[in-house]
């Protein structure tokens, strides 16, 4: 029998489910609200100790982190994939992301929160306290990382909730903090769904939290802490985000293509910076242009994580997830939406699903949603201001996309597109050194290298 995690998580009962056929790869318990308490006065009792350590003390443990990480890459790799139905290669390359991050947050740490004098001035750097880091399922071990090292090298103490849907993934992680000799209190582990949540953010002990999950949830704690100056909050809300491509001068078609492909469908549509709509610059050659690209969808392989050859798709995280996008693909259908290659549900009681791409060129008032899938949109426009108007106009504003060998349209393109991480002629290319963030809607906050370690000291 399928089941579903938002039918067992009340009261206390939590279980991870296989997204690919069903099987429970974990069962536990959710925290209570007693069990958050004690965490959260063993993380305030061990933080003068912690943030008293010398930062070679501190950045010992980090590496003996990443070593453990390192001797048990497939396991984590392997769980990731059982837990959300990430491609075994894929969650490789995850967990490769969470070991460098570690010296990336050393680096970044030295470069940017050592003291240093000024005059007679001495500039000093401290950690907040006791932090909050939330994390999502579509990344489960490298994004909440992602805030964890940095968090715990600048000498915080953390409370770490991830998603209901990866408890195991995290369990191990926490295990492996464990072995590499973190004192107790200093990370502590909360689990659980929305309940749990809504009483930790609540703890008047905490000084900063860091989020990534949806607009929604984001924007629920700003309002709640918009009365708190003194509350850090870092929010990672994801993003409507379009990718404009121009046809008419694109030497390399097939390169382009295999961008789009991978901008749009990769983690089965599950990142936060996906393209999510195709804005097109209308030419004698578009039309074959999208129909080119309809075939290459077409070709993607979906199938099992662990199947040999590997698939391009795994399925989606949970049941509920492929419910949200079927939906989401639906609404638009009933607007207007002109199917050019339908998402489908392939394997009942499963994640499974197919790519789609939809043209919404002649809807009026289309929704603004992330669908948060292997769903792309299509726009097709006669001239370059109006895809820069489309483009922008969205309250969200976490990434975009310029496809052109013509330099005065990238240049023109990419400096009126309104977004955090602006890519030309390539997508989802990371340097990891770079500050990671959005505007308007899609958050606050800078994640990553120099200027993400700002968050985690004051």
């Amino acid at each position: 029998m399928q089941i579903s995690v938002e039918k067992i998580n009340s009261p206390g009962v939590l279980q991870s489910v296989n997204p690919s056929n069903g099987d429970i790869v974990w069962d536990g318990m959710a925290s209570t609200k007693g069990d958050i308490l004690r965490a959260a006065e063993n993380a305030k009792d061990s933080f003068p100790n912690w943030s008293g350590r010398s930062l070679s003390d501190r950045t010992d443990i980090l590496k003996k982190f990443a070593g453990i990480l390192g001797n048990h890459k497939d396991e984590l790799a392997k769980l990731i994939s059982l837990e959300v139905g990430k491609p075994f290669w894929e969650a490789k390359t995850e967990v490769a992301a969470m070991i460098a991050k570690v010296d990336i947050s050393i680096e970044a740490y030295k470069e940017r929160s050592s003291e240093f004098y000024g005059g007679k001035a001495a500039t000093r750097f401290r950690p907040h306290g006791l932090v909050v880091v939330i994390g999502p399922y579509n990344f489960p071990g490298h994004l909440p990382n992602g805030h964890i090292c940095p968090a715990l090298l600048a000498g915080n103490t953390v409370l770490y909730k991830p998603s209901e849907l990866a408890p195991a993934t995290a369990e191990f992680v926490m295990n492996c903090w464990k072995e590499a000799g973190l004192p107790f209190g200093v990370l502590q582990l909360i689990q659980g769904g929305p309940e749990p949540t809504r009483f930790l953010v609540n703890l008047p002990e905490i000084r900063a939290i860091f989020f990534t999950g949806s607009s929604h949830t984001g924007k629920k704690l700003a309002q709640q802490f918009a009365q708190k100056p003194g509350m850090m909050l870092a929010l990672e809300m994801g993003g409507n985000n379009p990718l404009i491509v121009d046809p008419e001068y694109i030497r390399i078609i097939e390169g382009a293509h295999q961008i789009i492909l991978h901008s749009s469908f990769l983690t089965t549509g599950q990142r936060c910076t996906c393209a999510r709509r195709l804005i097109v610059i209308e030419s004698t050659k578009s039309p074959a242009f999208i129909d080119t690209l309809i075939q290459k969808t077409k070709n993607l392989k979906v199938g099992d994580p662990f199947a040999d050859p590997p698939p391009f798709m795994g399925p989606l995280a949970s049941i509920s997830c492929l419910d949200r996008v079927m939906l989401a693909q639906q609404d638009l259908l009933d607007k207007g939406a002109v199917p050019l290659l339908l998402a489908e549900s392939t394997n009942p009681g499963t994640g499974f699903i197919t790519p789609g791409i939809l043209d919404v060129t002649d809807i009026q008032n289309i929704p603004d949603q992330e669908i948060f899938g292997p769903v792309l949109t299509v726009q097709t426009f006669r001239t370059v201001d109006e895809v820069i108007q489309k483009a922008n106009n969205t309250p969200y504003g976490l990434a975009a996309g310029v496809w052109t060998d013509k330099g005065s349209r990238i240049f023109n393109l990419t400096t009126k597109l309104r977004a955090g991480v602006i890519w030309a002629n390539t997508y989802n290319k990371f340097d990891p050194s770079s500050p990671f963030g959005g505007y308007k809607e899609s958050g606050i906050g800078r994640e990553g290298g120099l200027h993400g370690l700002s968050a985690y000291v004051k």
